[in-house]
């Protein structure tokens, strides 16, 4: 397999999950900044010009946060990277596109890539505001559901790891994480996966 990603980005949360099921693949990073996701042999790859991306065995491409960890959980099921029956698996999937298109595509975007709701220069600090209003809310709502559990399901599962990424994120640039969330995020920094993937990404400083 070969995994398209950047250090430190949502798929952090996608090269952990491939860690703890201690895949074999090719990893590949894509310079966002630099502009790598627009050059014509990555866009071959995936057309949206988004990360992460995962080819697989067979050489068909997966795109989507939410897309890969789902297909890596029903791929590999004896991982357990979902509970395994319907209503479980079915708040393992809610809970994962909450984090992902809520707290990271409305909240953090708006934070990181201010630029593309900012059309003013009177208008950044408003829409800055507002990301961090909408991830502080959306913590605020996971920190609930967290309340007396371990992980998001009772057991590690791919929502862990996106939740994970945000957390990551919010640590990065000094926002609180409310109590239930920021023992999560403690204790996936003492993961083996996790912390093997800090290291490789360059973030190993965080659990020294």
């Amino acid at each position: 397999m070969k995994f398209y990603m950047t250090p430190g980005s949502c798929s952090t949360g996608i090269h952990i999950l491939m860690e703890e099921l201690e895949l074999i693949f090719e990893a590949y990073i894509v310079n966002l900044p630099a502009g790598d996701q627009f050059k014509p042999d990555y866009v071959a790859i995936n057309p949206k010009s988004t990360i992460p991306t995962l080819i697989k065995p067979d050489g068909t491409a997966i795109t989507e946060f939410c897309a890969i960890a789902y297909w890596l959980a029903r791929s590999y099921p004896r991982a357990r990277l979902m509970p395994g029956d319907v209503d479980g698996d079915t708040w393992v999937l809610e809970t994962m596109s909450y984090v992902v298109s809520t707290i990271h595509m409305q909240g953090f975007t708006r934070i990181f890539t201010t630029d593309h709701y900012a059309f003013n220069e009177s208008d950044r600090e408003r829409v800055k505001a507002q990301g961090e209003t909408i991830v502080k809310k959306g913590f605020a709502v996971i920190n609930k559901q967290l309340a007396g559990q371990t992980y998001i399901a009772g057991e590690f599962s791919i929502a862990d790891a996106a939740l994970f990424y945000c957390e990551f994120w919010a640590a990065r640039i000094g926002i609180t994480l409310p109590e239930h969330c920021l023992t999560h995020y403690r204790r996936m920094l003492k993961r083996p996966a996790v912390r093997q993937v800090l290291m490789e990404e360059g973030y190993s400083s965080l659990y020294q």
